[in-house]
């Protein structure tokens, strides 16, 4: 469906994408994950077909988005990071108004749109105006406008940012059904938790270049621990402790207000290093996740 080979995109003396490949397959759920500014909104528009690389390779549904960017983006369906629904529509006319725009019959589109407003969970909504939905809401229903075509490949750009808990399960959930149907996927996401839920592999890009590639799982095991301790005993005390804790584990890190011990055993190293003396305030065991590896692969410094 997307391949890609030694791409690039370069501004100015800033290579925002540095020569990245990758390859997405049919009915693939596939991730960019990455900091702000690593580079992933710019390889999704390339793969939108609306920026030209400045070189190296890239094809979509086998043609060149360069050469022939209409029929790549007439098969594609986008759902940006804010939603920009038509506030002077309402629900069901923001699909009707939307599907003309690929040149559909109309008939063909009322018959989507009401589709696309039960897979949404839209339907008793439908006569609504859009600010009068919730944030929720919006989202499905961008969603729902970019399945109008019924696209090969949806591309997401940070789908759930700002939604709550319920709102997002809810999301994955349309999501999950839409995978099951064939539909190729394509998303960026800082929700860690959702790329493991979502993503059947993914990249982790870092200035343009990709880190790591591989599922979740493969991820972690190349990167990380099976299990996770973190102790916490006073921030004017944890770089002191940390220096006793020397051969435990596989790795330690030192953070401000706590230590990481990255083992396949957290319960127990948590028993060695108390019966070594040490007592922290607090200690919790968990499994390691894909933000441990995101961290240990981009770093924890915060770039604006």
């Amino acid at each position: 469906m997307i391949t890609a080979r030694d791409l690039r995109k370069q501004y100015d003396e800033v290579a925002a994408v540095d020569g990245i490949s990758f390859e997405v397959s049919p009915g693939e759920s596939f991730g960019l994950l990455g900091p702000n500014g690593a580079g992933k909104s710019t390889t999704m528009r390339m793969v939108g077909a609306v920026s030209t690389r400045t070189s190296g390779d890239l094809e979509i549904l086998g043609l060149d988005p360069n050469a022939y960017g209409p029929d790549i983006r007439s098969q594609l369906g986008v759902v940006p990071q804010a939603d920009n629904l038509d506030t002077e529509l309402r629900v069901r006319e923001n699909l009707l108004v939307y599907g003309r725009y690929f040149g559909l019959p109309r008939r063909q589109i009322a018959e989507r749109a009401d589709e696309l407003l039960a897979f949404a969970q839209l339907e008793e909504k439908s006569k609504a105006k859009v600010d009068a939905l919730s944030g929720g809401m919006k989202r499905r229903l961008t969603i729902a406008r970019a399945l109008i075509n019924d696209p090969r490949i949806l591309l997401l750009d940070e789908p759930t940012t700002g939604l709550d808990p319920q709102a997002r399960h809810i999301l994955w959930d349309r999501l999950f059904r839409l995978k099951e149907q064939g539909t190729t996927l394509v998303l960026t996401t800082h929700y860690m938790d959702e790329a493991e839920q979502l993503c059947d592999r993914l990249i982790v890009v870092d200035h343009g270049r990709i880190m790591a590639e591989g599922t979740p799982a493969e991820l972690i095991r190349a990167h990380s621990s099976r299990e996770v301790l973190e102790l916490r005993f006073g921030a004017d005390r944890n770089a002191e402790v940390a220096k006793r804790l020397e051969g435990v584990g596989e790795r330690i890190e030192v953070l401000p207000d706590r230590i990481l011990v990255y083992s396949a055993n957290g319960e127990a190293e948590l028993v060695r290093i108390t019966e070594a003396g040490l007592h922290p305030i607090t200690s919790l065991v968990r499994r390691s996740s894909l933000e441990d590896v995101f961290l240990r692969l981009t770093g924890r410094s915060l770039i604006e």
